[in-house]
């Protein structure tokens, strides 16, 4: 039953180009969610009346779908949060912003049936519908950039957001006092120039309100002006952003391209000529490394004093290099003062020639990708090699 919910899981996860089930189950998805949000939109026109059978047939079959897989993410959540119990991942997954989305996908179909009298605002809030899509996005290669960069700027675009919001109050008050007299009805008080200041800032200029005293006409020039600078601020935050993050990729792929490695594991049975030997005193061929010992529920790091137990798992890792080269690992156990805390892999400044081979979290094993973060007590296992 674990296997079977392990592979439900990856099949259900989004963005697995190499596993086709996996592949198929995010078509049928898109598909749906395409096909869910047509028959809403369609069924607005009068065109649509002799279709409302089909559509909303169409409605029902992918609610069943959305039903399906938000019960198959519910019951495999504990594969998402591998460090949390069972219930505590099913009940993290349910109030995460995904999980919440993938509710409300099937959800407003049904409440109108429980409370009629709220109807039309259960119905609009089918369009949360297409919210599946970004989730769907952002777990692609290049939409996920966007989401990236926007984690990471978030403190500089909300600075000058607020820096726009307090000018924008503060032209507003400017112009309350001297288009006040000339116009009462326009700018009846300070909060009043509220929606001027922001069509002015933001170049929208829709033309309803505007100053008719020279001074007020001065004053709308410099904050015109001032509004056309301060709109740039996030938009070259943001795209700063993007250029530092495609400049990450490209590192990343460099590194994680430089060397294909491929790992197997070798089961030691009760009569194995290694049992009662240290591992320093056990001949591998070159291309092959010791990379830890599973003993029971523990990973123990190889050195030379390990002495090979029955039943321990060894960890191996192959290279199919021509030439010989130098191996070296080290562990690296991350404390509170690193500055590697809270980051991805791929945002780390690590050495080019160096490659995080696994991570070490709770007594469990896990193979990185460039998208794992590192965490407090987490320990690495890093790969380094030389020419």
């Amino acid at each position: 039953m674990h296997k079977f919910k392990r592979r439900i899981f990856d099949m259900i996860q989004i963005g697995n180009k190499q596993d086709m089930p996996s592949l198929i189950c995010d078509i049928v998805i898109i598909v749906s969610i395409l096909l869910n949000l047509f028959s809403i939109l369609f069924m607005t026109f009068e065109s649509s009346k002799p279709y409302t059978e089909i559509l909303d047939l169409i409605e029902f079959i992918t609610i069943l779908i959305f039903i399906v897989e938000y019960v198959l993410r519910v019951w495999t959540a504990e594969f998402l949060y591998p460090t949390l119990r069972p219930g505590k991942a099913r009940n993290k997954f349910v109030l995460s912003a995904f999980g919440l989305i993938d509710l409300f996908t099937f959800l407003p179909y049904f409440l109108p049936v429980i409370f009629p009298a709220g109807a039309v605002a259960f119905r609009m809030l089918r369009v949360v519908r297409i919210l599946r899509l970004f989730k769907i996005n952002g777990k692609y290669d290049n939409f996920s950039v966007i989401f990236n960069v926007l984690n990471e700027k978030k403190n500089q675009i909300f600075s000058s957001v607020l820096m726009i919001f307090i000018i924008m109050i503060a032209s507003s008050m400017f112009m309350y006092n001297l288009e006040h007299e000339a116009q009462p009805e326009q700018f009846s008080n300070a909060f009043s120039g509220i929606w001027w200041s922001m069509s002015t800032l933001l170049t929208i200029g829709y033309g309803d309100i505007y100053p008719i005293t020279p001074a007020g006409k001065i004053m709308a020039i410099f904050i015109s002006f001032l509004g056309v600078g301060m709109v740039a601020i996030p938009t070259g935050i943001i795209s700063a952003g993007f250029v530092e993050q495609y400049a990450k990729i490209n590192t990343m792929v460099k590194v994680w391209e430089q060397k294909e490695l491929k790992f197997f594991t070798s089961h030691i049975p009760s009569k194995h000529i290694w049992i009662g030997k240290h591992t320093g005193d056990l001949v591998f061929p070159p291309q092959q490394s010791l990379l830890m010992v599973m003993r029971g529920n523990s990973v123990i790091l190889p050195n030379e004093d390990i002495i090979i137990n029955p039943k321990d798992i060894l960890l191996f890792g192959t290279r199919n290099d021509e030439e010989e080269r130098e191996i070296r690992l080290r562990e690296l156990k991350i404390k509170e003062e690193n500055k590697w805390r809270g980051k991805k892999i791929c945002d780390l400044d690590i050495y080019k020639q160096e490659i995080i081979l696994m991570l070490i979290r709770k007594n469990k094993v896990m193979l990185p990708n460039p998208e794992t973060t590192i965490n407090l007590d987490d320990t690495l296992i890093i790969y380094s090699r030389f020419h």
